[in-house]
């Protein structure tokens, strides 16, 4: 083995041992267990898709000990839950921002779906900015491994070869492929699931439907289609805003809306509560709106 191999293994094995300890087992599927890491002496934050349950739930340490845990809330939509153990007996995780990170740098991605910890290695893949699920949560950066799904890896942490935890891996927000949430998502995440028990979104009480918007209309607006209003909830806030049947939503806070991914993405907790203007057409006619984002109740 070259020198430089041989390095480059003990860096590796270091790293298992040094983010080992903070990399737990989470006893809350009916099969194989998924893996946590600990975000504090006594919370674990991990991935929510493989809570099947939320009730008798378990969390397996690294030198064997099982604490019972509580489900304190999770946000499907960022793929994040957050468990208490029943004693702060955790090793909390060193975390970094993975801001210097480059595509094509070597990751591990960290497990304990059994006893001990397991390890993969990849790399960075694709790296992105901000990226909006498919359920309308937020993640701080885009970043994708090159590692293939993996029972029990989901929730466990993505680490650098220096031993730094820049995530937490899940298989659960985009099919086929491993993505790191980041540490500012988990941060955003988990204080409001701690002060509130969960995320709060925007919610207008609307169905939309993307449809074309006529020549005169494209041509006044620059814009090629809009949101149709295909149901308005009784007592939501688009029915209190004035939001009809067959109304085309064309922007809201200044924003375009041409499909309803984009409406939902302006629908983010930063907008709850606020007044929003609202550009709609109806009849032909243009007209505005103030729209107050509620939540989902």
């Amino acid at each position: 083995m070259s020198t430089i191999a041989a390095q480059l293994s003990d860096s590796l094995a270091s790293v298992v041992e040094t983010v080992g300890p903070s990399v737990v087992r989470i006893e809350g599927g009916r099969s194989i267990p998924s893996s946590g890491i600990a975000w504090s002496q006594d919370h674990v934050v991990t991935a929510s898709h493989p809570l099947e349950r939320e009730e008798e739930l378990q969390v397996g340490l690294s030198d064997g000990t099982v604490l019972d845990a509580t489900l304190v809330g999770r946000d499907p939509a960022t793929d994040l839950a957050v468990l208490k153990v029943s004693e702060p007996r955790l090793t909390p995780a060193r975390f970094a921002d993975a801001g210097s990170l480059k595509v094509g740098h070597l990751l591990l991605a960290l497990a304990r779906p059994g006893k001990s910890t397991r390890a993969l290695l990849g790399m960075a893949s694709a790296i992105g900015a901000d990226w909006r699920t498919h359920g309308g949560g937020k993640l701080d950066q885009y970043l994708q491994l090159d590692i293939g799904r993996q029972p029990g890896f989901s929730g466990g942490a993505i680490a650098t070869v220096g031993g730094e935890v820049i995530g937490l891996g899940t298989a659960g927000l985009s099919r086929g492929t491993v993505l790191a949430i980041p540490r500012a998502t988990l941060q955003r995440v988990v204080d409001a699931i701690l002060s509130h028990g969960n995320i709060r979104r925007g919610f207008l009480g609307v169905g939309v439907f993307p449809v074309r918007l006529p020549a005169s209309v494209q041509q006044q607006l620059s814009q090629g289609s809009g949101a149709l209003v295909i149901s308005v909830q009784p007592g939501s806030a688009a029915e209190q805003g004035g939001l009809l049947l067959g109304d085309v939503l064309l922007s809201l806070d200044g924003k375009p809306v041409t499909q309803p991914s984009e409406l939902v993405s302006l629908l983010d907790e930063d907008r709850v509560g606020k007044a929003l203007g609202a550009q709609i057409l109806r009849g032909g006619v243009l007209q505005q709106l103030q729209l107050t984002v509620g939540t989902r109740s």
